[in-house]
Formats: structure tokens, C-alpha cells, sequence
């Protein structure tokens, strides 16, 4: 059975392999994702794999996201540390999950049930939408505490430009200033709110009020013009332009 893991968190996949292999289940891990971006291109250029296991939030966000872009038609277990409200909405949908830390009586449970019906439950858009609604809500952050001197100044959010990840060091950029942010690029953007703020590569976010204007680049692929660019470029990755000019025309 060829098995794809898509969980952004290492420990967590080892430990699932590792259930998996004392529930003496014969599989092959095709692959572990760890990102709703590198998901999508996985898919767009293989197979459907007979079984996924998918965790719900991702390094780049959740992974509900993933079926806004691509059909998958494999029966899927998600992976969750959501709590039971969130629970029900995936009964609601005869969705098989798994809460972690993963239990091996739960897997097992979930693995006959596979084995019985060797189907794969199509998400419906409506409920698609209402499970992005109600856990993409949380309060999005308005400030962040950035260190400067000898003691620590805030900076709003909404006067961030853009991020961007140098020699594994995360900046933020304002029309005033650059400084260092505590996070990875990814944590920082999961703390974002997405209709504003766009991850346009590995590692740089936007503001949707920092682009001044596209530009056309090689490989299909676009470069913006920023406010205050810093001697930085920004080029949106060609798997992310067409969605971009959507966000950014939204």
C-alpha cells in the first residue's frame, strides 16, 4: 500500500511510522509534505496514493487549503490537536481523523475502517468552506514585540510591508524601519491575516499595501515592485502567480 504523510511536524511523522509499522500494515511512505505548497505541486505530478494521512494545520497554513487547488481521490485520515468542537465537524462529514498524540488502538480502528470501505469521502465545497470560516477565525494578531536597545518596542501589524527570511533570520520591514523578528517565516505568517498578507515564496510574506506593480518575469513567473524594497526582489513562485493575482484582486 503506498502511503503519503503530509505532517509539518518531524516527530510527529516518525511517530506515526512507527505506529504504522507495529500495526503490521504492509505500506510504503511515498512521501512526507510538510507544507500545503509543496502538497499541491506533489499531487499535480503524481499519482493519487491509496491512503493519506494529512495533518489540518500546516507550516504555511491549513490543509483544507490543498482541495481549493487540487482533487485529491484518495480516502484521507486527517491528524488533528483540535479539540472536540472541531472534532464533530469531521463526524459530521464521515471524515476519519485521528487526535493526537495518535493513539494505536485509534489508528488501528481507523485502518479497518479503510480496509471496509476502501472509499474516500468528497469534501463538499459548502462544508469546505465553513470548516476554512471557523478555524481560520482566531484572532489574528495586531501587534508584534521586536526587540530594540536595551528593551523592546511594538510594532503594529498593520505597518508592516513585508517579511522576509535572510541566514535563517526572519525581518519585518515598515516604511520606517527594519528589524528582527523572533519567528520563523512560517510562524509568523500563520499568525497573519491571509486576506492581507501573502506568502509569495519560501521566504518572503507581502502586505497587499506594500505592491506597487507586477512585473513580468522569466519562467512565468512575476516580480513585484514593493514599497521601500530594501535592495530585496520579490518574485512570486510560478505554482503561486496565478493565485496571488486573484488575492491580490480581491
Amino acid at each position: 500500500m503506498n502511503l503519503l504523510i503530509i505532517e509539518d511536524e518531524p516527530r510527529a511523522a516518525r511517530q506515526l511510522e512507527n505506529l504504522l509499522n507495529e500495526s503490521g500494515l504492509n505500506f510504503n511512505v511515498l512521501e512526507i509534505i510538510d507544507s500545503v505548497e509543496d502538497a499541491v505541486s506533489w499531487f499535480k505530478i503524481n499519482k493519487n496514493p491509496d491512503l493519506i494521512f494529512m495533518d489540518i494545520q500546516l507550516a504555511d497554513g491549513l490543509s483544507f487549503e490543498i482541495f481549493q487547488h487540487i482533487e485529491i481521490e484518495s480516502p484521507i485520515i486527517f491528524t488533528t490537536a483540535f479539540d472536540q468542537y472541531a472534532i464533530q465537524a469531521f463526524k459530521v462529514n464521515s471524515i476519519d481523523y485521528l487526535l493526537k498524540p495518535i493513539q494505536r488502538e485509534d489508528l488501528d480502528i481507523a485502518l479497518i475502517k479503510f480496509n471496509k470501505t476502501n472509499s474516500y469521502n468528497t469534501i463538499q465545497p459548502a462544508i469546505l468552506k465553513q470548516l476554512l470560516d471557523s478555524m481560520q477565525e482566531p484572532q489574528y494578531r495586531s501587534g508584534i514585540l521586536v526587540k530594540e536597545g536595551s528593551g523592546f518596542v511594538q510594532i503594529k501589524i498593520s505597518e508592516i510591508l513585508y517579511a522576509y527570511s535572510e541566514n535563517s533570520i526572519t525581518f519585518g520591514v515598515t516604511h520606517h524601519k527594519r528589524f528582527i523578528i523572533d519567528e520563523t517565516i512560517d510562524q509568523l505568517y500563520s499568525s497573519l491575516n491571509h486576506s492581507q498578507f501573502y506568502k509569495i515564496n519560501r521566504g518572503q510574506i507581502v502586505s497587499k499595501s506594500s505592491v506597487e506593480k507586477l512585473n513580468s518575469h522569466f519562467n512565468h513567473r512575476v516580480k513585484l515592485s514593493i514599497t521601500n524594497p530594501r535592495d530585496q526582489e520579490f518574485i512570486v513562485s510560478r505554482q503561486k502567480t496565478s493565485d496571488f493575482k486573484q488575492w491580490l484582486n480581491s
